[in-house]
């Protein structure tokens, strides 16, 4: 019988800088959900990746002094690594950059400008670039900053294509109210249709001029798909769909069953990417499950709050499955979650040492000491046997119903269950006690045997959560079979089995010795605080708007005779010719300046200079004793005005 099919994709990260424990928690859950549904017996596959392309990174590599091209393979090289380093099963990893993705989203943009879903006009309103997002002077915090992150927005001006969003605003109302399910959870649903859908939808800006680092338009020269077209296909395109001939991977797994998304960016997988398939007669995804963040302390997590946890680091302290299980259930279905140091210890110790390793430790233990590690018959059962067993084969079924609505957590919760039942056994049944006695050696055996069937079952269970602690587990207790079938049957194990040396799981973790080490690790590879000069007193704009600060071509620089501080420039103003004498003698040769724009204040009154007229005064950044001319990023206009 063929298989039950079950696509799922994270969003693909965007490559501006390393990702941090936050950013990273998306990829661990879908991890979780992906191996859940392979361990049920559907045929999966697993999606993530990187998106490359924006006016951000093309700045950030222009101030890093590469092209984006290089800068986006070492980030998106990151984080694939992290994404193995925590042992993440996707099927596939797509890079936007990618020939094929690029070739694909070319077809799609030139298919809905043909079918006149998308037209040329221009735009004209507020940019934020690291949120990539465009608008309307209402809709900023403020009157000046981002609604989303806070950040300051430009004023943008610029020729654009855009999407006609309003042509299919009634399809998608009503196939959001027809699928109740396509949305989750339920409040991020109500807030889609109440906030941004049934208010009305504006045409959404779909190509860039005023950057370069994109996927061109084929048939206009000048524009880039900007990242709502590029981004939000790749979830079709890294299945080889193709406007023309749609690959045998999308034949085969599209529909999505789900997209893993932070609900940061649920407005554009739940309106811009439906309406988007919706114009090319695509199938929309069954489920957006936006899941909520993972702050540090009540925070956000942001390098400028200096607050940044990132996994590397916490798997070199923790190891992988810890790191994956703390992030797993302690991350709420729909509140955010949060991580701290001091949290992470304790839960560690508390779930990890002290009650699942606790329990495999001492039962192999206790097989070794009393049976030479030899498990034996279970032919002697006793009042609490039943309780027992029925918990543990009966949290397959609870484990499921909770992943079947991604709430991993309670799903942990449910397998927790059977570690807590498993440990309350040992106390009820006294094993070291039983071992006193030739007569209740039996009762012993029996004992162990339910204690390692269960144990087996519960590494079975955490196969999709800590798949390294469930193999351990496994080869402790000489398990060979950690089947889904296999959690639904008590007595799988053969009595004669070897068990292994009881090796610790995780070993426990002193809180405060632990806490000063990464106190002064953190100490260490923080960076110096850089001293810079006070502020000086604040100034009516007005004043500042009587400065004329122009760029100015130099033409000509030489030492100024007899001075032991002055260079002479000549600068191309426009049609003009200026002299200005500047004191960086000391810090520029007068070569590297000739040709370089760079920034002087035009109306200062001339005055006189070893003999000679300064018309101006060039500007230049001071720090630490050292001047530098201010120049431009860009070739300009000599005359060209500083506003």
């Amino acid at each position: 019988m063929e298989k039950e099919k079950f696509y799922l994709t994270t969003a693909i990260a965007y490559t501006s800088k390393t990702p941090h424990i936050g950013n990273t928690y998306e990829i661990v859950l879908s991890d979780a959900i992906a191996r859940h549904n392979r361990f049920v017996g559907k045929d999966v596959y697993f999606l993530t990746g990187t998106d490359e392309h924006g006016q951000k990174i093309q700045e950030i590599s222009e101030a890093e002094g590469i092209t984006p091209q290089q800068h986006v393979d070492k980030i998106a090289g990151e984080i694939r690594d992290i994404a193995d380093m925590l042992n993440v099963s996707y099927d596939g990893f797509i890079r936007t950059t990618d020939d094929y993705h690029v070739k694909a989203v070319q077809k799609i943009f030139k298919k809905l400008y043909d079918q006149g879903d998308i037209y040329k006009s221009e735009y004209e309103g507020w940019y934020c670039t690291p949120c990539e997002s465009f608008w309307t002077k209402t809709q900023l915090k403020d009157g000046c900053n981002c609604p989303d992150c806070g950040r300051p927005v430009q004023k943008t001006k610029e020729e654009a294509y855009f999407f006609k969003m309003s042509k299919y605003q009634k399809q998608l109302e009503d196939y959001i109210e027809q699928n109740p399910n396509f949305i989750q959870p339920e409040s991020r649903k109500n807030e889609m249709l109440n906030n941004f859908i049934k208010p009305g939808l504006q045409d959404l800006c779909v190509s860039r001029t005023s950057f370069t680092w994109g996927i061109p338009v084929e048939f206009d020269p000048g524009h880039v798909i900007y990242v709502w077209i590029d981004a939000l296909s790749n979830y079709i395109t890294a299945l080889g769909y193709d406007v023309d001939s749609p690959g045998e991977l999308y034949k085969k797994y599209w529909p999505a069953n789900v997209h893993i998304i932070g609900k940061d960016i649920l407005r554009f997988h739940t309106i811009y990417w439906p309406i988007m398939l919706m114009a090319l007669g695509e199938p929309l995804p069954k489920q957006v499950f936006g899941h909520p963040w993972m702050l540090f302390g009540e925070e956000k997590m942001s390098k400028s709050r200096g607050n940044v946890i990132y996994a590397q680091d916490m798997v070199r302290h923790f190891g992988v499955d810890a790191v994956r299980y703390y992030m797993l259930h302690e991350m709420p279905f729909a509140q955010d979650g949060t991580i701290t140091y001091e949290v992470f210890i304790s839960r560690y110790n508390s779930d990890l040492a002290n009650t699942l390793g606790n329990l495999v430790t001492r039962t192999v233990a206790m097989v070794n000491k009393y049976f030479g590690g030899v498990i034996e018959e279970n032919n002697t059962p006793g009042e609490c046997d039943d309780d027992l067993i029925r918990t543990a084969v009966g949290a397959i079924e609870a484990v499921e119903t909770k992943m079947s609505t991604f709430r991993v957590a309670d799903s942990l919760d449910e397998i927790w269950k059977v570690v807590n039942r498993a440990n309350k056994y040992i106390d009820e049944t006294t094993p070291w006690i039983l071992a006193k006695s030739d007569e209740t050696k039996p009762r012993l055996g029996t004992v162990l045997y339910n204690l390692i069937e269960t144990i087996r079952i519960i590494a079975a269970l955490l196969s999709s959560y800590m798949p390294e602690t469930a193999q351990k587990i496994a080869e402790q207790i000489g398990a060979s079979d950690l089947s889904y079938d296999s959690t639904k049957t008590f007595g799988i194990t053969k009595p004669g089995t070897k068990v292994g040396e009881g090796a610790v799981l995780f070993a426990r973790i002193d809180m405060e010795k632990k806490l000063e080490e990464l106190a002064k690790e953190m100490e260490e590879n923080t960076e110096p605080k850089i001293e810079i000069a006070p502020y000086k007193e604040d100034i009516p704009f007005e004043d500042w708007e009587k400065l004329d600060i122009r760029v100015g071509k130099v033409l000509e620089c030489e030492p100024v005779k007899k001075s032991k501080k002055l260079l002479r420039f000549t600068l191309q103003v426009g049609n003009d010719k200026r002299q200005i004498l500047s004191g960086i003698k000391a810090y520029h040769d007068p070569e590297e300046l000739i040709g370089k724009n760079v920034i002087f204040i035009a109306n200062l009154a001339p005055r006189k200079m070893m003999g000679l007229d300064s018309c101006g005064m060039i500007l230049s950044a001071e720090h630490d004793g050292k001047l530098t001319v201010l120049t431009t990023l860009n070739d300009i206009q000599s005359g060209a005005e500083i506003v």
